[in-house]
């Protein structure tokens, strides 16, 4: 039976053992439960069995992370809905603080800060985006104490920084990072894809960008990566009900510069139908060098 809690008193009384937390703004939907089952599978390949282990999935529309506050208004809320899922697939907690619990003397004023990472990308588009994510995601660590946390790739950024700041701040809890999940048309699954309407099906030229330009990168060695990025990005542009391309770039798989050849990461933001989406893939740059 899924407990629903929403003091951090409660949260802390609680008895468990090993502990796998999930967290979330809510609006749940497949992708957040293959964080659910991916997780379960990491605690069984360290040999511990589904009860022994409890799984808490936190919903939290944490606003230190929306610098535009319409943004924070428009996102979605559907708790009933969100504990319904989590019951189906067998979660034990799920902890849905209100913003006053979590912080409870307002706005912190020790916070984390992400570096140099957290200005560039998503942190240039979203000014005090990753600061608060960070801010948020430690204060979850710290009164949930899991052994592992799962996240998705599809926020491959947020990923990077978060492992980053668990390796620093010497934070004892595995991080388990999981391939996204996508829709039978290879949209990745997103709780904004339902504020699309009419644009649904626009978005799916982004992960069509993303494709074209990993076959583009295999092609061969000495291949001009920006220039490759820059040429797909002028075709998503053009797509029909996409508003606009903020970003479709080639980084390292740690988000430093693209290398001359082998493994990295393709990453973009685009928006469609006045909804601004994320997604990434691994591409293979000519032959490994």
């Amino acid at each position: 039976m899924t407990e629903v809690i929403d003091s951090i008193a409660a949260l802390r009384a609680r008895p468990h053992g090993p502990r796998l937390v999930v967290m979330t703004m809510g609006a749940l939907h497949e992708g957040h439960l293959e964080l659910v089952r991916a997780g379960r599978q990491w605690f069984a390949a360290q040999g511990l069995s589904p009860a022994e282990c409890e799984v808490v999935v936190t919903v939290f529309v944490n606003p230190l992370q929306f610098p535009d506050a319409t943004d924070l208004a428009a996102y979605p809320r559907t708790l009933d809905a969100d504990v319904a899922l989590c019951r189906n697939e067998g979660v034990d907690v799920v902890f849905a603080p209100s913003v006053e619990e979590m912080y409870p003397h307002g706005d912190p004023v020790v916070t984390i800060d992400p570096g140099p990472l957290g200005d560039d990308l998503e942190g240039a588009a979203r000014p005090g985006h990753f600061r608060g994510m960070l801010t948020v995601v430690n204060r979850l660590l710290m009164l949930t104490g899991p052994a592992a946390a799962a996240f998705g790739e599809k926020d491959f950024q947020q990923l990077a920084l978060i492992r980053q700041m668990v390796a620093d701040l010497l934070i004892p809890v595995a991080i388990v990072g999981v391939p996204t999940v996508r829709e039978p048309d290879l949209l990745a699954m997103s709780s904004r894809n339902r504020r699309l309407g009419a644009g649904r099906a626009s978005a799916v030229a982004i992960p069509a960008a993303l494709e074209r330009l990993r076959s583009s990168l295999a092609a061969g060695a000495g291949i001009d990566v920006d220039a490759e990025s820059a040429s797909v990005a002028r075709w998503l542009a053009a797509q029909p009900g996409v508003d606009s391309v903020d970003y479709l770039v080639v980084r390292s798989e740690g988000l430093g510069p693209a290398p001359s050849g082998g493994e990295a990461r393709a990453l973009v933001a685009a928006v469609v139908g006045g909804v601004r989406l994320l997604d990434n893939v691994r591409v293979t740059i000519g032959e490994a060098s």
